[in-house]
């Protein structure tokens, strides 16, 4: 009889153990792979472009589009789905690719990658849903006098209430309980990336003249959503370079603080400045570019994790031009 209530304890201790060993070996494999494992789903929220050219560079949504569609003011809402959700992906520079993670049958991160292609929406088969990896608009840029052309710097107008130029921030998003605003970023801001494939096309055929220089944006690089050392951290390429890029544009923090007194329709805006070159290409009189423009989560950033719920970013792309002529460009604010 005591043999028989031993055994049981033993069995009982046995099954403990087996019990305690699964929930560990789930939290490691939760720990280890986190930016993976995004369940969220950061939306982008508000995308616009704006060029002002008194010269001459205009913008198209299309390469043959007619005369009275090229406009110095064009807007990714036209150009993408709005509020399309983002799931962590990073580039590859050697690939020129955008890539995603691949997992074994037990839940573990592979050696492996899986290619997502260059495609709108990563629509490419894979065997789960690639769909809202990361969101690309196409648009097409012309001139008739040359000129070199580079992202606008940001600023503040009208004592910080409006913004104009190049900047990410998350979106100010009203509580009516509260009466203050409240950050719809989650900090997706931190981790996002917006990219330019620069293209010289034929502008007679639309067909691609000759090869690509893809540039990487990274907005409020120097803060990071944990930790004391909030300064610039490189995000290091799975190619096994120091960074995404060698083409990196990089701009310090932007974000938003209360009006005073609250206003349910105005933040005062506090914008970054760039710490790089700015330039994206320079485009001779009578030719013609494709540019795309890639918006991502870079799964490679420290700031890229669970924790960011759903977010909703706000972003503003505005291109400058200097023209050989000097006869520059006036900034339009927003």
């Amino acid at each position: 009889m005591n043999l028989s209530v031993k055994v049981k304890k033993q069995r009982r201790r046995k099954y403990i153990y087996l019990y305690i060993l699964f929930v560990l070996s789930i939290l490691l494999v939760g720990a280890t792979y986190t930016w993976f494992s995004l369940s969220a789903t950061p939306r982008v929220s508000d995308m616009q472009m704006y060029v002002n050219s008194p010269t001459g560079l205009e913008l198209a949504a299309k390469f043959d589009a007619p005369d009275e569609e090229w406009t110095q003011l064009i807007s990714f809402a036209d150009l993408v789905t709005d509020d399309t959700p983002l799931k962590p992906a990073t580039w590859s520079d050697a690939q020129k690719t955008f890539l995603t993670s691949s997992y074994g049958l037990d839940g573990r991160l592979t050696d492996k990658w899986q290619v997502l292609g260059m495609k709108k929406s990563a629509d490419a088969p894979m065997p789960t849903d690639s769909k809202g990896y990361y969101v690309v608009g196409t648009f097409f840029a012309r001139t008739h006098e040359t000129c070199t052309v580079s992202l606008a710097e940001a600023a503040e107008i009208n004592d910080g209430k409006n913004g104009y130029g190049t900047y990410v921030i998350g979106t100010p998003v009203w509580d009516a309980d509260k009466l203050i605003h409240v950050d719809g970023g989650s900090g997706a801001e931190t981790a996002i990336r917006l990219g330019f494939m620069i293209t010289p096309i034929n502008s007679e055929t639309g067909e691609d003249a000759e090869g690509s220089t893809f540039y990487i944006y990274e907005p409020n690089c120097d803060v990071h959503r944990e930790g004391d050392d909030q300064t610039y951290k490189p995000t290091p390429s799975i190619d096994g370079t120091e960074t995404l890029s060698k083409n990196l544009i990089l701009q310090t923090v932007s974000g938003w603080s209360e009006a005073d007194p609250v206003q349910r329709l105005v933040t005062i805006k506090d914008l970054g400045k760039f710490t790089t070159s700015t330039e994206l290409f320079r485009l001779y009189g009578g030719n013609m570019l494709r540019i795309d423009l890639y918006v991502w989560l870079e799964g490679q950033d420290i700031d890229c994790t669970n924790t960011i719920k759903e977010a909703r970013i706000m972003a503003n792309i505005q291109f400058n031009a200097k023209y050989d002529n000097q006869s520059g460009l006036v900034d339009i604010p927003q």
